[in-house]
C-alpha cells in the first residue's frame, strides 16, 4: 500500500471515528436538533423545524431518541456582529404554531416565551463565560437572561456545545415593565416602559438618536430603540425618553451630584452600580460602550441593564489589555476606536456619594454572592456537565492549541482553559479590592453646588436663567439655531448663592433653540428650548 492510498484510508477512517462520536451518544446536556430546507440566513428568518431531548428527571439523553420535551416550528435566522465570522454560528429563533403564529413554550424549564437565542461560544473556549456571568448576576436580584447549556445537531450534524438562553425583551417573566401601547402619549402612561441600547448597529442594531454630549475621540453617543421598536415608537415617546436620558446626561455632564436634585433624580444608581460591578469583576473589554442596555419603567428612574454578552470578558481578549487583572475598564484607553464608553460612566465616579456606595457595595458582595468559593462553586458546576460534551465540541471544532480572534491565553487542552479562568478570576478579585474607587468608612463632603434651571420651557419675550454658585464666577450666554448659527450672546457675572439672570428674547423669532452656558472655559450646560 502506497503512502497516499495510506493517507486517504486514515483520513477515512477518522471521518468515520469521529462522526460515530459525535452522533450516537448520551449526553448530561438537553439535546437540541433543528432541520431546515433552505440555508440559514442573517435575514430574513426562515421556517424550520426543531425537537428537543431532555429527560427532566436527570436521567442522561440519549441522542436520536424521541423528542421528549419540544417538537414544532420554528422562524430562525443567524444572530451576532463579530461573532458571524465564526464557522460556528449563533442563531436567534421564534416559536411558530401549526398556522405559523408566534407560540409561547417554558423550554427547559425556563418561563414560557417565544423569542430565544442560541447561543454559540467558539472563541470562548471555556464554553461558559456568559453563562458564569448570568448565574452570579441572577445571585444580585436584578433580572439576568436564563441559560441552559445544550449540545446542537443541525440537519443531523453535530455542532457541538450550546447555549439556549433568553433574548432580552419585555415581558412579565423576563424584563419585567409596562407595555407601551401606541396611544400612551401623554401622562402617566407616557414614562414607561423603555429599553434603549448602545451597541454596533450591524446584527440587530436600530433608529434611534445621537447623544449631544462627546466621549473620548470626539465619538458621540448613539442609542437605539430597543423597546418600542422603532417602527412602533410614537414621536411623543421617542421624544419623552430622548429628553429623559438627555436630562440625566445633561445633570452627570454639570456634576450635578445633589442627592435630590441632580443626577440622581434620574438614575436608579444601585442598577448603575452593579452594572458596573459585573462588568469590572470580569474585565468586559466590551462593557459600557456595546452590548449595554437602559431601561425605565413607569414612574421608575433610568436602570442599567439587563446584563448583556460577555464572551470577550474574564481575560480573552488580546486588546485594550483586557487579559491583565489589573486596570478599571470604565477608565480604559480605548486610542480612536469609534465605540467609546459614554461619558457619564467616569461622571459618575467623580460624584463621592456614588463612589461609596460602588464600594460599600463590593465589600457586601464580594464576601457573599460574588466571594472566590461562590464564583468557584459555580464554575465547577458548570464545567462537571461539560465534561464529554467538551470533548465532542472540541472534536467537531478543533480550536484547542489554536489561536481564535481574540484569544489572549491559548491552552492545549480544556482543563488548562478552565484552569487558567479559574486563576484569572481570583487574582481579578484581589486587585478589584484596591483598585474600584471609593472609602465605604469616610465621610462624604458635601459636594460643590453649582446648578442650573431655565425656566418657563417654552419661554415668550423673556428666559429666566436660575443659577446656584458656591462662588462668585462669569458666564456666557449663547443661543444658537437648530443648524448651529449663533443668534445671541450675553455675559453674565453670578455671586454666592441663588442667581437669576433675566434675558429679553422679545427679538427672537419663534422656533427652537440650543442654549449653551460656558463658565471659564468649560460647557456646563446644552440644551434644546422652544420659543412660543
Amino acid at each position: 500500500m502506497n503512502l497516499k492510498v495510506f493517507l486517504s484510508l486514515m483520513a477515512v477512517l477518522f471521518v468515520a471515528k469521529l462522526t460515530a462520536q459525535t452522533k450516537y451518544f448520551s449526553s448530561s446536556l438537553p439535546l437540541v436538533y433543528i432541520s431546515t430546507q433552505q440555508e440559514i440566513l442573517d435575514e430574513p428568518k426562515i421556517i424550520a423545524q426543531m425537537g428537543i431531548t431532555w429527560n427532566e428527571s436527570g436521567e442522561e439523553n440519549e441522542s436520536f431518541s424521541d423528542y421528549n420535551h419540544f417538537s414544532g416550528n420554528i422562524a430562525i435566522e443567524i444572530r451576532g456582529s463579530s461573532s458571524q465570522m465564526f464557522p460556528k454560528k449563533s442563531y436567534g429563533f421564534e416559536l411558530r404554531d401549526n398556522d405559523g403564529a408566534d407560540m409561547d413554550f417554558p423550554l427547559l424549564g425556563m418561563p414560557e416565551e417565544e423569542d430565544w437565542i442560541l447561543y454559540a461560544p467558539y472563541s470562548d473556549k471555556s464554553l461558559i463565560r456568559n453563562v458564569l456571568l448570568f448565574t452570579l448576576a441572577e445571585k444580585l436580584g436584578a433580572y439576568a437572561p436564563r441559560c441552559r447549556l445544550v449540545e446542537l445537531f443541525l440537519n443531523d450534524s453535530y455542532q457541538g456545545v450550546y447555549v439556549l438562553m433568553e433574548k432580552i425583551k419585555r415581558d412579565k417573566n423576563r424584563l419585567d415593565i409596562a407595555k407601551l401601547k401606541a396611544d400612551d402619549n401623554d401622562g402617566e402612561e407616557l414614562t414607561g416602559g423603555y429599553i434603549v441600547k448602545v451597541d454596533k448597529l450591524t446584527g440587530s442594531g436600530g433608529d434611534g438618536w445621537s447623544s449631544n454630549y462627546k466621549n473620548a475621540s470626539n465619538r458621540i453617543t448613539y442609542y437605539q430603540y430597543e423597546e418600542p421598536e422603532a417602527e412602533d415608537i410614537s414621536s411623543q415617546q421617542a421624544n419623552y425618553i430622548q429628553n429623559y436620558i438627555d436630562a440625566f446626561e445633561t445633570a452627570v455632564y454639570n456634576e450635578d451630584f445633589d442627592p435630590l436634585e441632580g443626577y440622581q433624580n434620574y438614575a436608579n444608581i444601585n442598577s448603575f452600580i452593579d452594572y458596573i460591578i459585573m462588568n469590572e469583576l470580569s474585565k468586559n473589554v466590551d462593557g459600557y460602550r456595546l452590548s449595554t442596555f437602559l431601561y425605565k419603567d413607569k414612574n421608575e428612574k433610568l436602570n442599567a441593564g439587563p446584563l448583556w454578552d460577555f464572551n470577550l470578558a474574564f481575560g480573552n481578549a488580546d486588546y485594550y489589555y483586557g487579559w491583565e487583572t489589573t486596570g478599571l475598564q470604565v477608565y480604559a484607553d480605548l486610542g480612536e476606536d469609534e465605540w467609546q464608553n459614554p461619558f457619564w460612566w467616569k461622571g459618575l465616579l467623580r460624584d463621592q456619594y456614588f463612589t461609596k456606595a460602588l464600594k460599600c457595595r463590593w465589600e457586601e458582595l464580594s464576601t457573599a454572592q460574588l466571594s472566590n468559593n461562590s464564583i468557584e462553586q459555580v464554575v465547577d458546576s458548570l464545567v462537571n456537565v461539560l465534561d464529554e460534551p467538551a470533548e465532542r465540541n472540541f472534536l467537531r471544532w478543533p480550536v484547542l492549541g489554536e489561536y481564535v480572534w481574540p484569544n489572549y491565553y491559548v491552552a492545549q487542552t480544556y482543563n488548562s482553559e478552565i484552569s487558567w479562568l479559574k486563576h484569572w478570576i481570583v487574582e481579578r478579585m484581589r486587585v478589584l479590592n484596591y483598585m474600584l474607587p471609593g472609602d465605604c468608612d469616610g465621610e462624604i463632603e458635601v459636594p460643590y453646588q453649582f446648578a442650573i434651571s431655565t425656566y418657563p420651557s417654552p419661554f415668550t419675550t423673556q428666559l429666566n436663567v436660575l443659577v446656584t454658585s458656591d462662588d462668585n464666577i462669569s458666564l456666557q450666554i449663547d443661543f444658537f439655531t437648530i443648524n448651529g448659527s449663533r443668534v445671541f450672546s450675553q455675559k453674565a457675572v453670578v455671586s454666592k448663592g441663588e442667581n437669576n439672570i433675566e434675558i429679553n428674547t422679545a427679538s427672537l423669532p419663534r422656533g427652537v433653540y440650543i442654549y449653551r452656558i460656558i463658565k471659564g472655559n468649560v460647557e456646563v450646560k446644552t440644551e434644546k428650548i422652544v420659543k412660543m
